[in-house]
């Protein structure tokens, strides 16, 4: 078995060669959506679902990645890159709902898998649990991103209690989650999170609507997280050391000694709070609770010159 793997030229938000840059010098090398990636992976039909919903809002700096057993998943466009789990050929695999085929065409697909998330800064899973792609490929899939990633976050999707047989294969590979060694070291670190959307909380609040709430309701939890968590206090501190660097490279001979500012080490924004997400971030013991953690070192120039 082989994989094929489709994609298309990344949006203009993330390929402009000035988009979420600071202008001049070093700083240039941090480009949001470039150099600091952040990348949404789905896999399986029900996460694929979600999102394609949060890909149709073209999120600033975000790449999508859709990543499946079905060959159809090579027809959706929305997305920056689709992964087909299967030949090269494009025939259909069928998993008869079984995590082991699924996790065995991950395992055939780990060189495209390493490119993908070779690089990346943070990266969001979403998984959607109970069939033959998502419960036997998202084990995979996050050991590989947990190998590359700075920041891992991972939400899986629990069938609806209706769903009986599904629902029960869910709960048995999320236990699985928690012994993907490479996750489990970034976890001990506060580097990464899982997070379970039980799609049986939403009968509660949208009846019998629920079934086509779930979409909707869990792409606006995650975009949330990604924006909050991560988008937003990346482009602060980008923010931040452009004001830092447009001190230093001012004409030194116009500044008075007392009004040179002083450097301080740059810290992030505390994230939006959001009641769904508070058990998502870690604390600063790397447990749930505290607020993720972004540095980028700024070193000032060796030898600063001297007033006249």
């Amino acid at each position: 078995m082989a994989n094929h793997e489709a994609g298309r030229a990344t949006r203009d938000r993330n390929s402009a060669p000035d988009d979420g840059a600071i202008d001049g010098g070093w700083e240039a090398q941090l480009r949001l959506g470039q150099d600091v990636r952040f990348v949404l992976a789905a896999v399986g039909g029900g996460a694929i679902r979600v999102a394609q919903e949060i890909a149709r809002r073209h999120v600033r700096h975000l790449e999508t990645i859709a990543i499946n057993c079905d060959p159809k998943v090579q027809s959706f466009e929305e997305f920056d890159r689709r992964v087909y789990l299967g030949p090269d050929s494009g025939a259909e695999i069928d998993t008869g709902g079984s995590p082991i085929v699924g996790g065995v065409l991950a395992r055939a697909a780990e060189p495209a898998l390493d490119r993908i998330f070779q690089g990346a800064t943070f990266v969001i899973l979403v998984g959607s649990l109970g069939g033959g792609a998502g419960s036997g490929a998202l084990p995979q899939l996050l050991r590989v991103a947990s190998r590359h990633a700075e920041y891992v976050s991972a939400f899986v999707i629990r069938p609806f209690r209706c769903e009986g047989d599904r629902r029960a294969l869910a709960d048995r590979a999320i236990g699985q989650l928690h012994f993907v060694e490479s996750f489990v070291e970034k976890r001990e670190q506060g580097s990464a999170s899982l997070r379970t959307l039980d799609n049986e909380s939403l009968v509660a609040t949208h009846g019998h609507e629920a079934f086509n709430h779930v979409s909707t309701h869990w792409a606006d939890l995650i975009q949330d997280h990604i924006e909050s968590s991560f988008i937003l206090p990346a482009e602060a501190l980008l923010e931040t050391a452009q004001l830092h660097r447009a001190a230093f490279t001012a004409p030194m001979n116009r500044i008075p000694d007392a009004e040179l500012p002083a450097l301080r080490p740059i810290e992030p924004p505390a994230p939006a709070p959001h009641p769904e997400l508070e058990p998502l971030l870690p604390s600063a013991h790397g447990g749930p609770g505290g607020e993720v953690e972004l540095t980028f070192e700024i070193e000032a120039p060796a030898h600063p010159p001297t007033l006249p």
